[in-house]
């Protein structure tokens, strides 16, 4: 496992930023095109189970699987730098790092200018605490 300073993280933010909104809009579309899906199946149960636009279907079919492979494409080049996808609804993502001798994880999302957050492994994105002076002398990455 890579670990990550401060330093390090922040210079990712430029290519995270392009890979989150990537993986973030393929998302959207994802899920756009199974709402269509779910309501083309209910209409089709309301027909007796048959399809009544099969090719608007297929249409859809091939739509799911391209956003799908868009989203796991950017997933995986996020993951290959090193840093964890935490939420691609709101675009989190972590970092590890050491913090006085335990792993802990640098926290950013998207919105955010700067990663400013981290938190122990357990804790979660509740459990943000700001990125202070002690944690900047005390953590390293390796």
């Amino acid at each position: 496992m890579r670990y990550f300073d401060l330093e390090s993280a922040r210079a990712l933010l430029p290519e995270l930023r392009r890979l989150m909104r990537e993986a973030m809009k393929a998302r959207a579309d994802l899920e756009a095109v199974r709402d269509r899906l779910a309501v083309f199946a209910a209409r089709a149960q309301v027909l007796g189970g048959v399809p009544y636009d099969a090719d608007a279907a297929a249409r859809w079919q091939a739509q799911l699987a391209e956003h799908t492979g868009q989203v796991r494409q950017a997933v995986s080049q996020i993951t290959s730098l090193g840093v964890q996808v935490k939420d691609l609804e709101i675009g989190l993502v972590d970092f590890p790092t050491i913090y006085r001798g335990e792993e802990v994880l640098l926290c950013w999302r998207l919105d955010e200018p700067d990663i400013a957050w981290w938190h122990g492994m357990q804790e979660g994105y509740k459990g943000r605490k700001p990125v202070d002076g002690d944690f900047i002398a005390r953590h390293r990455g390796q």
